[in-house]
């Protein structure tokens, strides 16, 4: 069996936050294109822009969403900041799978008996089974 080590963590993979301000430079680009003159189009545009960006942003300022260590998992919390589940608190480590349109999503679900933690693929930068095997190992040792 692999050791685990110390302190482990899961980030959101750097061509995400770039991909999403992509996308928000593309919204503002189509809404000046498309626009015709009608604020209302442009207002919507930008506004949209704006949230694809901040979301964006929380990716850079906090892209790593879980690490775990012997004291428990540390799980982001709010815009960007940290909270510890110490291992007592956490009762269930599962990967939650559904299809939808033909695709199979999965998300790496924590639950802390008052609070419930999902992550996706994309929080991760890893399948939510990998992370979960990893976890469970961490939480036996």
């Amino acid at each position: 069996m692999d050791e685990i080590s110390p302190v482990r963590q899961w980030r959101v993979p750097a061509s995400l936050p770039a991909a999403k301000l992509a996308g928000a430079v593309l919204l503002v680009a189509l809404g000046l294109l498309f626009a015709d003159g009608d604020p209302v189009r442009l207002v919507v545009a930008v506004l949209a822009a704006v949230a694809l960006a901040a979301w964006a942003v929380r990716d850079l300022i906090a892209p790593v969403r879980l690490a775990v260590d012997p004291a428990g998992l540390t799980v982001i919390h709010g815009f960007a900041g940290r909270r510890l589940l110490p291992w007592p608190a956490i009762e269930a480590i599962t990967v939650d799978r559904r299809p939808r349109l033909g695709l199979t999503s999965e998300v790496l679900e924590i639950d802390a008996g008052e609070s419930l933690h999902l992550f996706s693929r994309y929080d991760l930068g890893s399948t939510p089974e990998e992370v979960a095997a990893t976890l469970s190992a961490a939480r036996r040792s």
